[in-house]
C-alpha cells in the first residue's frame, strides 16, 4: 500500500458552492454546468480571470454526444484560458474531481479551481439508463452476465444480512431517515416521507433490496470553488477548510474480493484523510456518505469507523445516524432521497458541507457542526474519495 500523503504545502478553502434542484432538468449538460458554475463563482467573489483550473465531473456526457465538456463549460463562464479536465470515475467522479482540484491548489499549481459536476439521463428509458450505468462494472463478468447494480448491491446486502444477522427492517430505517431529511432540502429529488412499513411493502428490485432501498436516476448540476488560503483572505472569505483528503481503490469485481461485507477502498481512503487531518472518526460532526442503496450507507458507516463491523444496520434502526443522533449521516437526504446524478453526487456532497458549516441548512441543520466528512464511491467501491472539512 502507498505511503499516506504528507500534509500539503498550502491550506485550501472552499469559498463558493451551488447546486441545481435534482430530478429532471430541461437544460443541456453545458447549460446546467455553466449555471451551477456561475452561481458558485459569484458566491466565492472570484473573477473569471482568477480561476486557473476547471474540473468537470461527468460519467455519461455521450448521451448528448458530447465528450469534451471542459472547454464548453469554461468558455461559457469566460474562462477560456483555464486548463480544463473532465473526470470520470463512475459514481465517484465528483469526489475524484474535487481531489484533483484540491491537489492542484494545495500544491501551488493553481490559486483557484472550479469543480463542476453535471449529469443528465432523464431522456433515456429505464432500460437504457440501466445499461449506461452498468458500464461502470466489469462488463465481461458482471453486467454482461446480467449483473446490474441493484443485483450487485443485493449480493452485498445478502452477505451482510447473513453474516451479521441484520434484517431488511433495519435497512428500511436508512431509507426512512434519508427521506425525512430530504423534506428540508429544497433541491432534493424525492421530497416524500416514507414509513418502515411502506419501505418493506414496496416491490423487490433485487432481493433483499426493494424499491425504497434504491436511489433514483436523477439529473442535476453542482459546483464548488476551491482557493488557496491567501486568495481566500484577499477576497474576504473564510470559507470551509479542506482538512484531509484521500483516494483509494479495490478490485472492481465482487468475485475478486476477500470479503463482501466491506469496501476496502472506503477504509483506505478514510485512513489517508484522517491521517492528514490528524483526526479520528469520533471527531466528525456529520457525514455525507454514498448511499446509492440502503446497504451502501450501512457499509460506509462501518468502513469509515463510525461503528464496529456488523453494527451499522442496528445503529441506523436505533436512530444513531439521525439528525439528533451521535453521528448524523446524510442530512441532505443522501443519494437515496436527494437524488443521484452520477457525476454530480460527490460535488453535491461538498455543497451540503458548505451550507451546513456556514449555518445555512435550515431545517436539516446539524447543531454545532464543526467537522464534516464526504464519502463518494464509484460502482461497487472500485474507486473512492473521502474528504474531511472544517470551519476555517
Amino acid at each position: 500500500m502507498a505511503t499516506l500523503p504528507a500534509p500539503p504545502h498550502r491550506s485550501v478553502r472552499m469559498i463558493g458552492a451551488a447546486m441545481s434542484k435534482f430530478g429532471k432538468m430541461e437544460q443541456t449538460l453545458r447549460e446546467a454546468g455553466a449555471q451551477a458554475g456561475l452561481a458558485a463563482v459569484r458566491e466565492a467573489g472570484v473573477g473569471p480571470a482568477q480561476v486557473d483550473h476547471v474540473y468537470i465531473a461527468n460519467a455519461f456526457g455521450l448521451v448528448e454526444n458530447q465528450g469534451h465538456l471542459g472547454p464548453l463549460i469554461a468558455s461559457s463562464l469566460a474562462m477560456d484560458h483555464a486548463a480544463t479536465l473532465s473526470v470520470e470515475s463512475a459514481c465517484a467522479s465528483g469526489g475524484a474531481a474535487i481531489h484533483q482540484a484540491y491537489m492542484a491548489v494545495a500544491g501551488g499549481f493553481a490559486d483557484a479551481a472550479l469543480v463542476v459536476g453535471v449529469e443528465k439521463v432523464s431522456m433515456l428509458g429505464t432500460a437504457s439508463a440501466t445499461t449506461y450505468f452498468t458500464s461502470g462494472s466489469d462488463f465481461a463478468f458482471e453486467a454482461g452476465s446480467g449483473g446490474t447494480f441493484p443485483g450487485l448491491y443485493a449480493t452485498l446486502a445478502t452477505a451482510y444480512l447473513r453474516t451479521f444477522g441484520a434484517t431488511e427492517e433495519q435497512l428500511a430505517h436508512v431509507a426512512v431517515k434519508n427521506h425525512k431529511n430530504a423534506l428540508s432540502n429544497p433541491n432534493a429529488h424525492l421530497q416524500k416521507a416514507v414509513s418502515v412499513e411502506q419501505v418493506l411493502a414496496s416491490p423487490y428490485v433485487s432481493w433483499p433490496l426493494k424499491l425504497y432501498d434504491c436511489c433514483p436516476f436523477s439529473d442535476g448540476a453542482a459546483a464548488v470553488v476551491l482557493a488557496a488560503e491567501p486568495l481566500a483572505r484577499d477576497l474576504g472569505k473564510e470559507g470551509v477548510a479542506v482538512l484531509g483528503a484521500g483516494r483509494a481503490g479495490c478490485a472492481a469485481q465482487l468475485q475478486e474480493r476477500a470479503s463482501l461485507v466491506e469496501l476496502p477502498s472506503t477504509r483506505l481512503a478514510a485512513e489517508q484523510a484522517f491521517a492528514q487531518a490528524g483526526l479520528a472518526p469520533r471527531d466528525v460532526s456529520f457525514a455525507e456518505v454514498h448511499d446509492c442503496f440502503t446497504v451502501a450507507e450501512v457499509l460506509a458507516t462501518e468502513d469509515l469507523g463510525f461503528f464496529p463491523k456488523g453494527e451499522g444496520a442496528a445503529a441506523a434502526a436505533e436512530g444513531r445516524t439521525s439528525l439528533a443522533g451521535e453521528v448524523p449521516v446524510n442530512p441532505s437526504g443522501g443519494l437515496k432521497a436527494k437524488g443521484h446524478p452520477v457525476g454530480t453526487t460527490g460535488v453535491a456532497q461538498a455543497v451540503e458541507v458548505f451550507e451546513q458549516l456556514e449555518g445555512r441548512a435550515g431545517g436539516r441543520q446539524v447543531k454545532g457542526a464543526g467537522v464534516a466528512l464526504t464519502h463518494n464511491i464509484g460502482a461497487t467501491g472500485g474507486s473512492c474519495a473521502v474528504h474531511l472539512w472544517g470551519r476555517a
